[in-house]
């Protein structure tokens, strides 16, 4: 039974609504093309017949009847005769009419002007009309048959049009998060290929989430264990035998900034927990302009904390974007941190944003001592350089970065020390 929601209702219910359509003003004009070329070729025959008549020259009814070989309707079914017609104009006109429910049509010929007399030939069409209406009974049977056919045809090519969604969804319907396959657009139809390349597209993100997933759980395990292990070390070396009272503070001590960075470490793995849930957050248009410059103003001061230059570079005036906020919040305050955490004290950090002719760039370009280009900097709990941290900022900034679709990248800079955070985000996304 098909539903009213169905794609496969809808799509029946149209063609067959716009078949009936067509085949009803198909069939008008046939019947309606029947009818006057019957009627077309009886007034041709009844003014011929009264144009034989006319050129007799006879002004005598009985020549006009006798010419005709019949006076009554019972011999040939039609009556000759001469009439005047005083308010009838000089030409050729033809008169339908009923009598006891016998049909018959009436041609007035002009035979003599100046006396106003007309050539009326009388003519029953009753079998005309019954052969018209036979016609029309027949075009409607024949209607209603091509109404099944186009019934059951459209049931069957609905039917083979959704043959492509079943088939995707069965594909679908086996995946799950150990087995996760792309599809081969070139399996499927021209019009599906836009879908199948978006489902390969969701796919792929699929699986990056749940590699990252499987990174971070493997990673933040390692982490914990590995100072957990450090501390129950040092309390039992420090427990073995009776020791100071500094050497039982030193041992507190570390224990308390072990637990620190552990609390840190905790801190960001909750912080991957609330992004993934801002990647949940409705997209809405902001000023991007607007946008860059606060967020810029306030990442100078925490330069200028630092003793840090922090220069801003913004175009042009207004550039509408829609996105959601706070997952470009998480890249921008990873980078820029990165930025400032690496550039020593008295250096600069520029901070550019334009527009290009693909889209709109932000760079932050730092003076540190720049990174090592062959190393995933991107991985969770990868650390880099003597800066302390969790290694989870810029793991995170790729999470967001891969929800809004944009793209970035860590290169080093070509003409001096330091490297180039860049985010990039396509036209489309205007």
């Amino acid at each position: 039974m098909l539903s009213k929601k169905s794609i496969r209702y809808n799509f029946v219910l149209q063609l067959v609504l716009a078949s009936i359509i067509l085949i009803v003003i198909f069939s008008v004009i046939l019947y309606s093309y029947i009818k006057i070329s019957i009627y077309k070729d009886l007034t041709k025959s009844l003014q011929k017949e009264a144009a034989l008549i006319a050129v007799e020259k006879s002004s005598d009814l009985n020549k006009v009847e006798k010419y005709s070989f019949a006076s009554s309707l019972q011999a040939q079914n039609r009556v000759i005769k001469t009439v005047v017609r005083i308010d009838a104009k000089s030409k050729i006109s033809f008169e339908p009419s009923v009598v006891h429910n016998v049909h018959y049509l009436t041609i007035y010929y002009p035979y003599n002007e100046k006396k106003s007399l007309f050539i009326s030939i009388t003519k029953n069409i009753s079998d005309t009309n019954k052969l018209l209406s036979e016609i029309l009974a027949n075009i409607l049977s024949i209607n209603f048959i091509m109404l099944f056919l186009v019934l059951f045809y459209a049931l069957f090519l609905s039917r083979m049009l959704l043959v492509p969604i079943k088939s995707l969804t069965m594909k679908l319907a086996n995946m799950n998060e150990s087995f996760l396959q792309t599809i081969d657009p070139r399996t499927l139809p021209k019009e599906f290929a836009p879908l199948g390349k978006s489902i390969n597209s969701l796919v792929k993100r699929i699986q990056a989430f749940t590699q990252y997933q499987k990174e971070l759980f493997i990673g933040a395990s390692h982490e914990l264990k590995t100072p957990l292990a450090v501390m129950k070390t040092k309390n039992e070396v420090t427990l073995l035998k009776p020791r100071d009272v500094q050497r039982y503070k030193d041992a507190l001590e570390n224990n308390i900034t072990t637990i620190n960075e552990m609390n840190k470490m905790i801190s960001n793995i909750m912080e991957i927990g609330r992004q993934e849930s801002a990647q949940f957050e409705k997209p809405i248009e902001i000023d991007l302009i607007k946008f860059l410059k606060e967020r810029a103003n306030n990442f100078k001061i925490l330069a200028y904390q630092e003793e840090k230059k922090f220069n801003i570079y913004i175009s042009p005036e207004k550039y509408i974007f829609k996105t959601q906020p706070t997952l470009l919040i998480h890249i921008l305050q990873n980078f820029v941190q990165n930025a400032i955490k690496f550039t020593p004290i008295g250096k600069t950090i520029s901070f550019y944003a334009k527009k290009t002719q693909s889209g709109y760039l932000i760079e932050i370009l730092d003076e540190g001592r720049g990174i090592d280009e062959d190393k995933d900097l991107f991985a969770p709990f990868k650390r880099f350089g003597n800066k302390s941290g969790a290694g989870l900022g810029l793991f995170l900034a790729k999470n967001a970065a891969n929800a809004l679709n944009i793209k970035i990248s860590i290169k080093n800079r070509k003409n001096s020390n330091g490297a180039i955070a860049s985010i990039f985000i396509p036209s489309n996304k205007k």
